[in-house]
């Protein structure tokens, strides 16, 4: 299929610069596959339009303070003094440094920009000199891999002088309420450099109401990685190929899944990372010659599965996601989840109907 088949026009006005002032108070289109009608909503309501016999799942991960801001060292301990003007100046450049994935302890695949000309060998120093790092390998489109070394704690380091790595079409310096309104309130583990966003509609009120209705919730750990901000860069989308994201599923989660799908109970993911990793653990089993019960299992992988139009959906019924940028990974998973036609029409509803898009914005329930 051809990109272009996923493109959609909007207003530069329609993309949510900062949160509403409450979580629950974003807007909601609710979509019914089988009919092809939408409806407006608002997440508050969300309990009440719920079954009562779902599963949901969610996205526990912790977003780290990955955008980090470096001055270049050139090669080696070459004094100062000894530089030339111009080498002085380049020196001193300022490197954004977004972390991407742990690949050791001490080691992070990163996002490097202006990146073209950082070569391996390089040290960058971050802060006042308490961290610096060095360049140990580099990827196309600016990756880079580096090697850190911290006066003390390298994780202390980063979350003293690291900032919480907002997305690029929010335009705008960070706020100090960006530290607690870009996590969820459920976040409590793993590294990921992007929050699951289809889960900051949730408060703690919201969940106790679901639960009341006779919900059952699960959860599942996706670290988020630099794959969600990187565009397709290939006319024909079947060629496109997923950055690596580690994943672990509790046995817990693994044994109410397995449970709802014997009982025809719905699985509800909340959000596309959520539908990631249980799609990538179904199509290992599969390739495993697992039997259909047997497709979700409880451990840590890495999800590389690309979803586009055509996939079959193993384990996820129902999805709850935000809307997504044009020609993106994000948005193709979704309208592999629902008809494309659909989803594009939906989408044009909420330009026309003022909702509030991405990271910050409102969100969509497919069922």
């Amino acid at each position: 299929m051809d990109i272009h088949e996923f493109d959609y026009h909007l207003p530069a006005d329609r993309i949510a610069q900062t949160p509403l002032a409450e979580r629950d108070q974003s807007r909601l289109l609710l979509i019914e596959r089988s009919t092809g009608c939408f409806y407006d909503r608002f997440f508050r309501e969300l309990p009440e339009i719920l079954r009562g016999d779902e599963l949901l799942v969610i996205n526990n991960v912790r977003v780290i303070r990955a955008r980090l801001f470096a001055r270049r060292m050139g090669f080696g301990a070459e004094p100062i003094g000894r530089r030339s003007r111009h080498k002085r100046e380049y020196l001193q450049a300022q490197i954004e440094v977004l972390l991407g994935r742990r690949l050791a302890p001490d080691t992070w695949e990163a996002l490097v920009r202006p990146g073209r000309k950082v070569r391996v060998g390089e040290r960058l120093m971050f802060g006042t000199g308490e961290l610096e790092a060095e360049v140990i390998g580099r990827g196309a489109y600016g990756l880079r891999i580096l090697r850190f070394s911290a006066a003390q704690d390298l994780d202390s380091a980063l979350e003293r002088i690291g900032h919480v790595p907002l997305p690029p079409y929010i335009d705008r310096p960070g706020l100090p309420q960006d530290a607690e309104r870009y996590q969820t309130v459920y976040a409590r583990k793993g590294e990921a450099v992007a929050a699951p966003t289809a889960g900051l509609h949730f408060t703690e009120k919201t969940l106790a109401e679901i639960r009341a209705r006779g919900v059952e919730i699960c959860e599942i750990t996706l670290d988020v990685g630099l794959g969600t901000f990187q565009p397709i860069r290939v006319e024909q989308i079947e060629h496109h190929r997923m950055h690596p994201e580690s994943y672990e599923i509790p046995e817990a989660t693994a044994e109410k899944i397995r449970s709802a799908k014997r009982e025809q109970r719905p699985i509800l993911a909340v959000g596309t990372t959520v539908v990631r990793a249980l799609e990538d653990a179904a199509q290992k089993r599969i390739q495993a010659g697992a039997p259909s019960d047997e497709w979700v299992r409880a451990g840590r992988a890495e999800a590389e599965l690309f979803i586009y139009p055509g996939y079959t959906f193993r384990v996820v019924d129902q999805l709850l996601t935000n809307f997504h940028l044009p020609r993106s990974s994000l948005l193709i998973l979704v309208c592999a989840f629902a008809n494309r036609e659909l989803i594009l029409r939906a989408y044009q509803h909420a330009v026309e109907t003022g909702y509030r898009f991405y990271s910050y914005g409102d969100c969509m329930l497919i069922r």
